[in-house]
């Protein structure tokens, strides 16, 4: 398991179209993928469960990946936010 903490930069957070950008690249690897937030944890393979876990920018959510794709999906992931998720 692979794990690494993100910061996320979009001015209105996670919503409905950066949750979803998210979750399509997630589903692109096989390996497991959650984050915590707040004492929580969520799919980021679901877009309902981004979505309630209502992250504001400047929040910092820590990403886990477990499987045989782990590196890449962790990788993925956070390239993805470090990139704003098309915002």
């Amino acid at each position: 398991m692979v794990s690494q903490k993100v910061t996320i930069k979009n001015p209105t957070g996670l919503h409905l179209r950066p949750a979803g950008i998210l979750c399509q690249e997630a589903v692109k690897y096989q390996s497991l993928i959650t984050f915590n937030f707040k004492g929580g944890t969520a799919n980021a393979k679901s877009v309902l469960s981004v979505l309630g876990a209502c992250i504001k920018s400047g929040d910092v959510i820590e990403f886990m990946c477990d499987g045989d794709d782990e590196e890449q999906a962790l990788q993925a992931v956070v390239s993805a936010v470090e990139s704003g998720l098309g915002e």
